[in-house]
Order: C-alpha cells, then sequence, then structure tokens
C-alpha cells in the first residue's frame, strides 16, 4: 500500500507545486491589519484542502485571526490519534525591493519555489497536505485518527493561541503531536528535532531625574540612568560567561554521554559555524563546546538598548531614562517563571540610588525534550529513512518554538519536529524559498509516517 501511495506522490508532483503556488499567492501577512482579507482566504484554502482529503474541516474563530480545525470522520479503534500543527501566515515581504520576484508571485526556478512563506510554513504544511491527499487517492482513507490545527498568528506570536488550545482540550485531545518547522540537518541531511529550548522575554527600563539634563550642570551629581543600567547589566554574566541570577541552573539538565556522542557523528566544526556568521573566534560558557552552549544550555543576551540621545552630532543630557531587551534561552526542565521571578529580584537588589525600575514582560515559553526512546520518535526516524532515501540525524534546536511547549504543558502531549527545510531559504527575509526536492521528500516522509504509526502496537 504504502508504495502505491509514494507512486501517487511522485504522479501528482506537478499538481501538488501547482497547489502550493496557489497558496503561496495568498499575502496572508498577520502582523499587519491591512491583510485581514488574506488572511480569511488563506484560512478557507487551508480549510478546503483538508476537506478535498476527506476530513471535516472548519474555520473557527479566535479573539485574533482564525485557526482551521479538522478531523478525520470516523474513529478507528487501537490506532493513534494525532494532532498535526502548522501556520498559514507569513511574515510582512519587505523590503521588497531587494526580492529579485514579487514576493507573492510565486517563481519555480533551479529547482526551487520562491515566494514569501515558500518554507516558513506554507511549504511545510503542503508537505503534509499532499500526504493526506495521496492517501485519500489510493487507500480511500486514512490509516489513522487525526486532527489538523493550522492558525494564523504564529508569525505575530500565537497571542490567542494558548487561550483556544485551553478551552477546546478535549477536542484536540491526542497521543502525539506533529510539527513541520524545521529545518534538514546543515548539508541537507534529514534530520529529527527532539528539544527545544525555552524563552524569557524582558524589556526593562530604568527611570532617574523627571526629565532630561544638562549633564554640564547635572553631571556627578544625579544618577544616570544609562549609566547606571550599563553597570548593572555587566553584572549579568560573570568571567566565565555563566548567568549570576542565583538559582538560574538549578533545574538544568545535563547532556548524557550518549547525545554527545551522536552529536559527534554529525559533522559539526566551530570553524565553519564561526565562518558563517563572520566572526573569528566562538565564545560563551566555559567548560561547554559550542553544540552543548547552542543546544542544551541556557544563555541571557541583551537584544537592544535605548535611551538618552541617539541622534547624529552630539547631545550633553543625562537622559531621563534607559532601556534594555533582555532574553533568556532555558534549557530543558527550566521553568520560564521561575527564571522571570528571579530576574526580577536581581535586578532589584541592584537598583541603583536614585531610580526606579520599570520590568515588562514580553512572553515566555517552555524549553520541550522528547524522549529518543519514544515508539513515535522511532515511528518518524523509519518514515523519514523511508521518505528522504536515508536515516535522519538526531539533533536538538537552540530556538524556540512556543506551541510545542504550549501542547506539552496544556495538552500533555509530545511532539515529532519533522522539518524539510534548509538553512539557506531565507524565512523571514526577502527571496524566501523551499527547495522542490524538499517538498517531495516532506511529502513522502508525512506518507510513510502514517503508515508507521498506524502500524504501532
Amino acid at each position: 500500500m504504502l508504495n502505491d501511495i509514494l507512486d501517487q506522490l511522485d504522479h501528482d508532483k506537478d499538481m501538488a507545486l501547482a497547489r502550493l503556488c496557489d497558496y503561496l499567492r495568498i499575502a496572508s501577512v498577520s502582523t499587519d491589519p491591512a491583510y485581514a482579507d488574506d488572511i480569511q482566504r488563506a484560512a478557507e484554502w487551508t480549510r478546503d484542502r483538508l476537506a478535498e482529503c476527506g476530513l471535516d474541516a472548519d474555520v473557527r474563530p479566535t479573539a485574533g485571526h482564525p485557526v482551521v480545525l479538522a478531523k478525520t470522520k470516523t474513529h478507528k479503534p487501537g490506532k493513534p490519534h494525532v494532532l498535526f500543527y502548522g501556520h498559514y501566515d507569513v511574515q510582512p515581504p519587505d523590503p521588497v525591493d531587494l526580492w529579485h520576484t514579487p514576493p507573492f508571485q510565486p517563481d519555480v526556478r533551479d529547482g526551487k519555489v520562491y515566494a514569501r512563506g515558500a518554507c516558513d510554513d506554507k511549504g511545510q504544511v503542503c508537505c503534509f497536505l499532499e500526504a493526506l491527499r495521496a492517501w485519500r487517492t489510493v487507500a480511500g482513507d486514512l490509516p489513522i485518527n487525526l486532527t489538523v490545527l493550522i492558525e494564523g498568528e504564529e508569525e505575530c506570536g500565537s497571542v490567542n493561541l494558548d487561550q483556544y488550545l485551553e478551552e477546546n482540550k478535549a477536542e484536540l485531545a491526542a497521543d502525539v503531536a506533529v510539527v513541520s518547522d524545521t529545518t534538514l540537518w546543515d548539508d541537507g541531511r534529514p534530520a529529527i528535532t527532539y528539544a527545544l529550548r525555552g524563552l524569557a522575554y524582558f524589556d526593562i527600563k530604568l527611570f532617574g531625574p523627571d526629565r532630561d539634563l544638562h549633564s554640564g550642570v547635572y553631571g556627578g551629581t544625579v544618577p544616570n540612568p544609562a549609566t547606571e543600567l550599563a553597570l548593572v547589566l555587566g553584572q549579568l554574566l560573570d568571567d566565565n560567561h555563566a548567568v549570576t541570577v542565583p538559582g538560574f541552573y538549578d533545574d538544568v539538565v545535563n547532556v548524557t554521554d550518549a547525545e554527545r556522542a551522536e552529536w559527534d557523528t554529525l559533522g559539526f566544526t566551530d570553524k565553519q559555524w564561526a565562518e558563517s556568521v563572520g566572526v573569528d573566534q566562538l565564545h560563551g560558557e566555559a567548560g561547554y563546546d559550542t553544540l552543548e552552549r547552542r543546544w542544551s544550555r541556557p544563555s541571557c543576551d541583551i537584544n537592544g538598548l535605548y535611551g538618552g540621545y541617539m541622534g547624529e552630532g552630539a547631545k550633553t543630557i543625562i537622559p531621563s531614562f534607559a532601556g534594555a531587551k533582555v532574553s533568556f534561552r532555558l534549557a530543558a526542565n527550566q521553568n520560564p517563571e521561575t527564571v522571570a521571578a528571579a530576574f526580577e529580584r536581581w535586578l532589584h537588589d541592584r537598583t541603583p540610588p536614585g531610580c526606579r525600575w520599570q520590568i515588562t514582560h514580553h512572553g515566555h515559553a517552555h524549553p520541550v525534550i522528547v524522549s529518543t526512546n519514544s515508539p513515535y520518535l522511532s515511528a518518524a526516524k523509519r518514515a523519514m529513512a523511508t521518505g528522504c532515501g536515508e536515516d535522519p540525524v538526531l539533533v536538538r534546536e537552540g530556538a524556540t518554538i512556543p506551541v510545542i511547549g504550549s501542547f506539552k504543558t496544556l495538552l500533555g502531549i509530545d511532539t515529532l519536529l519533522m522539518g524539510f527545510g534548509r538553512h539557506d531559504d531565507n524565512i523571514h527575509s526577502p527571496n524566501e524559498k523551499f527547495n522542490l526536492d524538499c517538498f517531495a521528500m516532506g511529502a513522502r516522509s508525512h506518507a510513510a509516517l502514517l503508515a508507521e504509526l498506524a502500524n504501532l502496537p
């Protein structure tokens, strides 16, 4: 049966590309209200394609952009229930003048399709849709119980998704989730991501005098928020580049020797990593190699600094306030609420004389890690080997996908991250693309995954 389904995918590849291009023509930018009609069109397009695959599909309202929810029509006793997640919204195309072709007019050339959303995430969603279509065409039905959730606010923070998950727990109940929103390994080898770091993000402002002051008249007599903020932020890391917030590392789970041995086979080099970002030396927490610092250790970054005079030339003032954007990437088992509370205490313990803090939380996400011995992950490995022609490597990712943590904390399920993008796909940048061979590998792998999951005991 599976061979027939894979043959159907190959037979239908031209029509599959045409459907993907139709999807990419919809300018479903979620951050700009001017695209509201396109958001609705994208949701309806997604619903209609899921219905063509034999699912009951609806566009469901939220407090923001709608979600698309689809379910298999009949329950299959003894078969697992899978929740597939993706998003139909895309990033703004700006700066448009740097695109070689218009961002919402898909251009197929050199074995790639160029358009906004080509990889993130419409192309990867379509990998799954095409797998469903092939199963429907050949077998007449899907071999597992399936719920599909495609949202329209991922690119603007998924601000209403947690509430939707909380309010619809029963309808979203599943054994495992599947998400395609990650990448292949660096040289194009298939990869399954089994862990993501979490996030705690802050905007902190330090206020001093009630107005900007002349630094000649007042300098040396009143607190300068910009100077004091720099002094405080300078205490965040010690000489070993370790975070100094008390208790920060208490819950961190150390990487295992088996994981280190697996990572040693990946061919990763510090030299290539440094060259990829234009630096001649890497730097980070002492005592850990680059992959450990990137994947399994927490970190702290100052993402931006502002305040005072920032125009051309000179203006001699003591600013009334200064601010910084500060984020913590969190390792497995760290709790973002615990880290947030500890950081606030750390700041208040260092409040400079004559100053006060204003601390704004800009969201958080839990880290996630899936057992590499999970039967679901083993099924995904076999499926990707079938779909891609070689065994996938198991990797972690230093970035954060908040919904994955929400699936764990709100729905109680782990997630399989099967991604088919490449690191050069220019997601969020001009000239975003998706390789057609990656499109084919994704559709084949998802088709094989359905078969593998259906055969689990």
